[in-house]
């Protein structure tokens, strides 16, 4: 036996709350009922940003804040002037939870706990009446002439409209196939690169604060914060690359070189300046007198790389040693063999191909009444909030199309 919904939305994440939370609350005279497969949803809001929810960025210029988004980027723009970061915090607020800006731009409510934000739609939830119907799996997604038909492991459903939020979920893309729908193929995004390399191995920890990063034989260049880690490295420089590199680095299979510009200076100039050291502090230890901000830990390793020994002094050393050190500050080469998960990031390249998508409204071109929200398109962003920020923005335009239907 099935049950009539007006609208179903597949999917218990960040977006598909969202969705329902803002279609109910336009039209409580509808029946809107959230499938999620697991016991309980809003997993991926649990754990971000270590468990703090890196809710959105303050970046409060469409243009701008587009181009954090390495596929996407064209897409969003209008939507984004639609609703955006500044909309999501008023929404918030609205609703008692208040958002603080950190130093790098993330956003977080101010109880530091992403339980404020789950409360908060679950509150809503239940305040509009949304039907969250946990533990069902979807099995088929059938459009018929006056909506739909999901069998679900509980039973089938029937409803006129429905909303796709699921993420990324490789049975959900094979039944938007089935219907279909291309996908890209879901490749990682937002990773770290692993390299075993005497220069760095002992020396996790360590942050070189404004580096530049080349991925030889491509055009892929990044610039920021390098963290060493345990297995490679780490922080913006890197995780920008994984994700604008995200499907060039996965054709390389992981196995690539890169080049680290630790100075931010051309070869030429920083000769010079390390020519100047020499004069200046002729009578002092190279290994013990780091310059240009490099961090003491990393600047023993690079120096030693360069061959010259512990005890030598500046005044001794020769011009190739010099031209050596140079080379190991603006043009260091590190073997990456592999990647490895940005914390309790989980985030894929890949989805619903973005020229089926009316953008307007994130309807299907495909399917009439079949809209998506939030990371089950072939959008995804760097870390630092974006990722939501597309779910909440998506999830509203959804929500307002559907109101604009009815």
């Amino acid at each position: 036996m099935s049950t009539h919904k007006d609208i179903i939305i597949i999917g218990g994440g960040a977006a598909g709350f969202f969705a329902a939370i803002n279609i109910a609350e336009k039209h409580p005279e509808l029946t809107v009922a959230i499938l999620e497969r697991g016991k309980e949803g809003l997993q991926k809001v649990k754990i971000s940003g270590g468990g703090r929810c890196n809710v959105t960025h303050a970046e409060f210029i469409p243009s701008e804040l587009v181009l954090n988004y390495p596929r996407g980027e064209k897409e969003l723009l209008g939507p984004f002037h639609t609703f955006m970061t500044g909309d999501t915090m008023a929404w918030f607020e609205e609703r008692g939870v208040e958002l603080k800006i950190e130093e790098d731009g993330r956003m977080f409510p101010v109880s530091n706990s992403s339980q404020t934000i789950i409360d908060c739609f679950l509150n809503e939830a239940q305040k509009f009446k949304v039907e969250i119907l946990y533990n069902h799996s979807v099995k088929s997604i059938i459009a018929e002439e006056n909506g739909f038909s999901i069998a679900t492991s509980q039973g089938t459903l029937e409803c006129c409209k429905v909303v796709v939020a699921t993420g990324s979920n490789p049975k959900i893309w094979k039944l938007l196939e089935e219907l279909g729908h291309s996908i890209v193929q879901p490749v990682p995004s937002l990773f770290t690169f692993d390299i075993k390399d005497k220069r760095i191995e002992d020396i996790p920890g360590v942050v070189a604060n404004n580096v530049e990063v080349k991925v030889l034989g491509t055009d892929l260049v990044s610039e920021g914060p390098l963290l060493i880690t345990h297995v490679g490295v780490s922080a913006p420089a890197i995780l920008k690359l994984s994700a604008f590199g995200a499907v060039e680095l996965a054709k390389l299979n992981y196995n690539f070189k890169i080049e680290i510009n630790f100075v931010r200076l051309d070869f030429i100039t920083c000769v010079q300046q390390l020519k100047g050291f020499k004069q200046v502090f002729a009578k002092k230890s190279v290994l013990n007198s780091a310059q240009f901000d490099v961090p003491k830990r990393l600047w023993r390793q690079l120096v030693l790389a360069s061959n010259i020994a512990e005890t030598e002094r500046w005044a001794d050393i020769t011009k190739q040693q010099l031209e050596d050190l140079t080379a190991q500050l603006t043009a260091a080469v590190f073997h990456v063999t592999g990647k490895s998960t940005f914390k309790e990031e989980f985030v894929t390249a890949g989805g619903v191909d973005l020229k089926e998508i009316n953008f307007k409204t994130f309807e299907s071109k495909r399917i009439p009444n079949l809209f998506f929200a939030g990371e089950v398109i072939n959008i995804d962003a760097v870390t630092g909030g974006f990722n939501f920020q597309n779910a909440w923005t998506s999830a509203y335009i959804v929500a307002q199309s559907i109101n604009d239907y009815l």
